[in-house]
C-alpha cells in the first residue's frame, strides 16, 4: 500500500490521529496496520513535510520509507529546470539547508536546498543540459543508511494506461498512415486543412495519408508537422493530369484529332519530368539553447507580436557630459556616461510619470516607485537586473549599484527579486559600436530606451537667421541617438516627446544630475 501525504493533512494529524482515521474510514485494513513496522509508523510523522509539492512521502511498500523529491519551482516564472551539477552523491547524508543541486532556471542559476535531514538514496536524473519540467522527480532520500541498498534499481513512477488512453483520445499521438481498407471521413481533396496543404504542397509531400486530428477528420497543419518530427515516411506527391481539361482546351486550337492527340502527350511527358535535386555543402554545429535564451526568444515573440509598439527618436549632444565626466575624474570620481544616462532617465520619469508605467489585465498601471531595468549581456543570454527606486539615490550610489549588478549577474548570482519586475528598462549598445537600434519592449513595462554610441557630427550651434549677415559658424559635437520603443496602449506619442525632451534637457546640463 502506498499513501501519499498533502501538506495539509500532516499539519493537522498526529502520527496516531492519522492511523486511526484511516481504520475508521477503511483506507486500510487492520491487517496491512498491524503489518507496519517501526519505520513506517515514524514516517507518519508531521515533520516530514512537503517542499515545493515536490516531496511525496511513501508508505507502506515494499520499500522502506523514502521521499521522491521533484524537479523544484525556485521561481514564479519557472516551468522546466536544468540541473547544472549535484552537490551530493547517492548515499551521502546531508542536514536542512545544505545545497543538493544547482538548477538552472529561466534566468539564474540557484542553489536547490534541503528543508530536512536524510540520506540521499537514489539520483534519478543526472547533471546534463536536458530541461526537465517541475515536478518530475529527480531524487530519491531515505532516513537511514541501511535503507540505501533498496532503491538501487528504483525507477520512478510513469503515468499508467488510464493516463495514455486520455492521451490517445485527446489526440496527442503521433499521426500514423492511414489503412487503404479504411473508410475516409472527408473526400481526399477536401482532407488537408488549408495550412497542412500548404505545408504538404511546399515539400511535395502527400499528407492526405495521414489520420487527422481535426474535424471529421481532417489533417492539420500540427499533425503534418508532428509526422515529420516523428520521422514518418510520406509519399511524393502524384502529379494529377486533366486529360479531358486538356483535350477541350486542345480541340478548341486546333480541330485535327492528330494534334489533340500529341498535347494530351506532351503534357502527360511533361508532368513526368523530373526535377532536378538541389544539394548544398558544408559543416556545421549545432548549439542547444540554454534555459535563458528559450524564456528570451518566447517573451519577446509574446511582445513583438502582441504589444502596439511605437518608436520615437531624439539626438542629444554629449559635449557637456563628457566634460563633466571629464571633471568628476579629476576628482577620483569615476562614472560612465551610462550612468549619467540612467540618472538622466529616473529624473526624467519623476517629472513625467505617464512613461514610469505598466499595463495589465485591467488597464494602465502607474507605478508609485522608479525602478530601471538595465540590460546586461552575459555568456547565457541577456538579464536585466533592478536598480530600485533609481530617482531617489545619486550618481555615485547608481554606478556601484550597477557593477554589483552587471558582475552578479555575469555570473549567475543575482536572486530572483534582483531581475524580476522593473518600471522602466535602457539598453546600451554605445559601447560595441552601435549607433542607432530599436529594443523590444520587456512586458509588462511600458517603454524601453535604446541608447546609441556618441558619433562626432557637424551641427548648428544656433538656428539659421534669416537676412542676417552674421551666422555662428557650425560646429563638431559629438551626438547620441536614442530611441524609445513605447506600448501605445500606455502611453501617446506627445506623452513619450515631452518624456525625451526632459531626457535631453538634463543630459545637455547635467549639473542637474547632481542635486
Amino acid at each position: 500500500l502506498q499513501l501519499r501525504l498533502t501538506e495539509e493533512s500532516s499539519s493537522f494529524l498526529s502520527r496516531g490521529g492519522l492511523i486511526m482515521h484511516m481504520l475508521l474510514n477503511r483506507s486500510i485494513t487492520r491487517a496491512a496496520f498491524q503489518s507496519l513496522g517501526r519505520r513506517n509508523i515514524k514516517g507518519l510523522s508531521s515533520t516530514n513535510k512537503v517542499s515545493n509539492g515536490c516531496l511525496n512521502p511513501r508508505f507502506m511498500s515494499s520499500l522502506p520509507y523514502h521521499l521522491v523529491v521533484g524537479m523544484p519551482a525556485l521561481s514564479p516564472t519557472m516551468e522546466v529546470g536544468t540541473i547544472s551539477s549535484w552537490k551530493i552523491r547517492e548515499g551521502e547524508s546531508f542536514a536542512a539547508g545544505d545545497s543538493l543541486a544547482e538548477i538552472e532556471t529561466d534566468k539564474a542559476t540557484i542553489d536547490f536546498e534541503a528543508q530536512d535531514e536524510g540520506v540521499v538514496a537514489k539520483i534519478l536524473v543526472e547533471a546534463s543540459s536536458n530541461e526537465i519540467n517541475v515536478g518530475v522527480p529527480i531524487l530519491v532520500t531515505v532516513e537511514d543508511f541501511e535503507d540505501v541498498a533498496a532503491f538501487k534499481d528504483f525507477i520512478a513512477e510513469e503515468k499508467s494506461d488510464n493516463d495514455r488512453s486520455d492521451n490517445v483520445e485527446g489526440g496527442t499521438t503521433t499521426p500514423e498512415l492511414e489503412s487503404t481498407a479504411e473508410k475516409k471521413e472527408v473526400p481526399k481533396e477536401h482532407k488537408l486543412m488549408p495550412s497542412a496543404r500548404h505545408l504538404s504542397q511546399s515539400r511535395n509531400l502527400d499528407a492526405t495519408v495521414l489520420r487527422g486530428t481535426g474535424k471529421d477528420g481532417r489533417v492539420t497543419k500540427g499533425d503534418f508537422l508532428k509526422a515529420l518530427k516523428d520521422g514518418v515516411e510520406l509519399p511524393p506527391i502524384k502529379p494529377a493530369v486533366n486529360s479531358e481539361r486538356i483535350f477541350i482546351a486542345t480541340a478548341a486550337a486546333s480541330p485535327n484529332s492528330a494534334t489533340v492527340s500529341a498535347s494530351i502527350t506532351a503534357a502527360h511527358q511533361s508532368e513526368e519530368a523530373a526535377i532536378p535535386s538541389i544539394t548544398t555543402s558544408g559543416s556545421y554545429t549545432d548549439i542547444a539553447n540554454n534555459n535563458m535564451r528559450k524564456v528570451i526568444a518566447r517573451r519577446l515573440t509574446e511582445s513583438k507580436s502582441t504589444v502596439p509598439h511605437f518608436y520615437t527618436t531624439v539626438e542629444i549632444e554629449l559635449d557637456n557630459i563628457l566634460a563633466l565626466r571629464k571633471k568628476l575624474a579629476g576628482k577620483d570620481v569615476k562614472v560612465s556616461v551610462n550612468d549619467l544616462i540612467i540618472r538622466g532617465s529616473a529624473l526624467a520619469l519623476r517629472d513625467v510619470p505617464e512613461v514610469n508605467a505598466s499595463f495589465n489585465k485591467n488597464g494602465v498601471k502607474m507605478n508609485n516607485s522608479v525602478d530601471i531595468s538595465v540590460a546586461v549581456a552575459t555568456p547565457g543570454g541577456l538579464i536585466t537586473p533592478i536598480v530600485p527606486k533609481t530617482d531617489t539615490i545619486g550618481l555615485i550610489d547608481i554606478s556601484n549599484k550597477i557593477k554589483d549588478l552587471a558582475s552578479r549577474a555575469r555570473e549567475g548570482k543575482l536572486s530572483p527579486d534582483e531581475y524580476q519586475g522593473g518600471t522602466f528598462c535602457i539598453s546600451n549598445l554605445g559601447m560595441f559600436g552601435i549607433t542607432e537600434f530599436s529594443a523590444v519592449i520587456n512586458p509588462p513595462q511600458g517603454a524601453i530606451l535604446a541608447v546609441g554610441g556618441g558619433v562626432k557630427n557637424v551641427v548648428m550651434n544656433t538656428p539659421y537667421v534669416e537676412g542676417s549677415e552674421q551666422q555662428e559658424k557650425p560646429g563638431i559635437k559629438t551626438v547620441m541617438t536614442a530611441r524609445l520603443s513605447a506600448d501605445r496602449r500606455v502611453v501617446d506619442e506627445a506623452t513619450v516627446s515631452l518624456f525625451l525632451s526632459t531626457l535631453k534637457c538634463y543630459l545637455n546640463k547635467p549639473e542637474l544630475l547632481m542635486l
